[in-house]
This record gives structure tokens, C-alpha cells and sequence, in this order.
């Protein structure tokens, strides 16, 4: 779908809610803000946003352009670093909710 409010590169999205053991919020702290260079190098991911929404709880916000690129980065190192650290670090498993950018205002 064409939306003029949206550049092309980043139409869809992910929304992922993470919610850490409190005994390990640190190491989630640190699993997410070290994920930066991961998702630099995933040429499909056009904007990632890793959030602090509360003492324990996470998020993680990601764009791309096309289906394609959105299920590469599905399939890639940080979901798979995330879930193989889930059952130690998190309380429950990810949210992870597919979702279409409605606006968007980008450098």
C-alpha cells in the first residue's frame, strides 16, 4: 500500500515488548543496547529503536520496506540472540507484533 505520510524504506514494522526478570534487567539492558551493531548491519532494517519502557520492561521498535526484509530480520541474530537468552533472562516470552507505520517524520 502507498502512504505519502511514510517513506518507502520504512512502511512495516516490528513491535517487540520484553519484559526482564528483575534480577536480570541489567543483562537485558545490555543484550539490547549491544544488539545496535547487529541490526547496523542488516541492510533490510532501516530504523531500530531499542526502548526502556519501565523498571523491567522492554521494547524494541523496528522498520523496513519490504515483508522480505522484515522476515530476514526475524530470522536473524537478534531475535535468535533473544530467544536463546529468554528463559534465563525473561519472565515471559516476547511480544513480538507486526505492525504498518501509519505517519512518519524521519531525518
Amino acid at each position: 500500500m502507498t502512504n505519502a505520510l511514510v517513506p518507502e524504506t520504512a512502511r512495516i514494522g516490528l513491535l517487540a515488548r520484553i519484559e526482564a526478570k528483575p534480577e536480570y534487567v541489567r543483562e537485558v539492558e545490555e543484550l539490547l543496547t549491544g544488539a545496535l551493531t547487529l541490526a547496523q548491519d542488516e541492510a533490510g532494517t532501516t530504523l531500530w529503536f531499542a526502548l526502556r519502557l519501565g523498571p523491567t520492561n522492554f521494547g524494541i521498535f523496528d522498520a523496513f520496506g519490504t515483508e522480505e526484509d522484515r522476515t530476514a530480520h526475524l530470522q536473524g541474530h537478534i531475535a535468535a540472540a533473544l530467544m536463546d537468552n529468554a528463559p534465563k533472562l525473561l519472565a515471559e516470552a516476547p511480544e513480538i507484533l507486526p505492525v504498518e507505520v501509519l505517519a512518519a517524520k524521519l531525518p
